[in-house]
C-alpha cells in the first residue's frame, strides 16, 4: 500500500481533500470541509448522505461512533468529524448525477491500489442500504399479514412475487440464478430492490387501509399490488422486472465494505515511532 494517498482536487478551484485532514487520536475530516470540497453551498446534501451512510454502517455492524463523531464549529454550530471511511460512505450515498460527486466517488474507489478490490461502487453501497430497509419492512408486513389472518406466509409472499414478476418465486429464483437457500433480493440491483421495497410497503399500507382479512383475500391483495408495480415499471421504462440483470451477491458486497473499513483504518493509522 502506498505511504501517501495521491493528492486529489474535487475541484481545481478548491483545496484538495487530503489537505483538509486533521488528527486528534484518529485522522478525520469535518463534514463542513467535505461540503466545501464537493462544492455545496449548504450542509443539507451532506447531512442527508451522512444519514444514509450511518444507516448502511448500522446494517453492516460497523461502529458508527468510531466513524461519525458529532462536534461543533467555531460559531457553536453543529458539525461532524468523519473518518476516511465515513467520508467514503457519505460520498457514495451522494447524488452521482452531480459531476463533483461522481468525481469524488471515482476517487475513493481507486485511491488505494492495495485494497481497491474491496472498495464498492456507489450502486452497491446503495443496495446495502435498501436491502436493510427491505428486511425491516418485511418484518412489518409479516406482522400485519399475520394479524389480518395469514396462516401460510410463504403462499402470501409468493403471491406478491407472482404479481410483480408474472411468475412464482421458484421461477424468479431460477430466472435470476439464485443459489439454494438465498433470497433473490440479495442478487438484485438497486432499481429492482427499490421496486420491491415499494411493493412491500404498499402491500402493508393497502392491507391496513382496506382492512383486508383472510388468507386468500390477503394473497389477492399482495398479487394485485405486485401487478400494479409491474405495470408501472413497464410503463415508465419499458423493462419487465424479470428482465432486469442480476447483480453481485450482496453478501460479497457487505464483506467487501467491512474489509474496506479495516483497510481505511490502517491507511490512516498513526505510524509509531521506533525508539533507538
Amino acid at each position: 500500500m502506498p505511504n501517501e494517498v495521491e493528492v486529489f482536487h474535487f475541484d481545481d478551484t478548491r483545496p484538495s481533500f487530503e489537505s483538509f485532514a486533521q488528527s486528534n487520536g484518529f485522522k478525520y475530516w469535518l463534514a463542513s470541509q467535505l461540503m466545501e470540497c464537493l462544492g455545496y453551498a449548504t450542509m443539507q446534501p451532506i447531512l442527508k448522505a451522512m444519514n444514509h451512510a450511518m444507516a448502511a454502517c448500522a446494517t453492516l455492524n460497523i461502529p458508527i461512533n468510531e466513524n461519525f463523531v458529532e462536534t461543533s464549529d467555531a460559531g457553536g454550530g453543529r458539525d461532524w468529524k468523519l473518518s476516511r471511511f465515513a467520508c467514503y460512505m457519505t460520498v457514495m450515498n451522494g447524488d452521482s448525477k452531480n459531476p463533483k460527486i461522481a468525481q469524488a466517488q471515482a476517487y475513493f474507489v481507486t485511491m488505494a491500489e492495495a485494497f481497491r478490490q474491496y472498495v464498492q461502487e456507489a450502486g452497491n453501497v446503495e443496495r446495502v442500504l435498501i436491502r436493510g430497509e427491505i428486511s425491516e419492512r418485511e418484518k412489518a408486513l409479516s406482522g400485519t399479514a399475520s394479524a389480518h389472518g395469514v396462516d401460510n406466509y410463504a403462499f402470501f409472499q409468493n403471491a406478491g412475487y407472482r404479481g410483480m414478476y408474472n411468475m412464482d418465486l421458484t421461477q424468479v429464483r431460477a430466472r435470476k440464478g439464485v443459489p439454494n437457500g438465498r433470497s433473490p433480493l440479495d442478487f438484485m440491483g438497486k432499481t429492482e430492490l427499490a421496486a420491491n421495497l415499494f411493493r412491500i410497503t404498499q402491500t402493508d399500507e393497502k392491507i391496513r387501509n382496506d382492512d383486508v382479512r383472510g388468507q386468500k383475500p390477503l394473497e389477492r391483495t399482495a398479487e394485485q399490488v405486485g401487478r400494479k408495480i409491474r405495470d408501472t415499471m413497464i410503463s415508465l421504462s419499458g423493462t419487465r422486472p424479470e428482465a432486469l440483470p442480476s447483480a453481485k451477491d450482496l453478501k460479497e458486497v457487505q464483506k467487501g465494505l467491512k474489509r474496506s473499513h479495516k483497510e481505511y483504518v490502517k491507511l490512516d493509522k498513526p505510524i509509531k515511532s521506533v525508539s533507538k
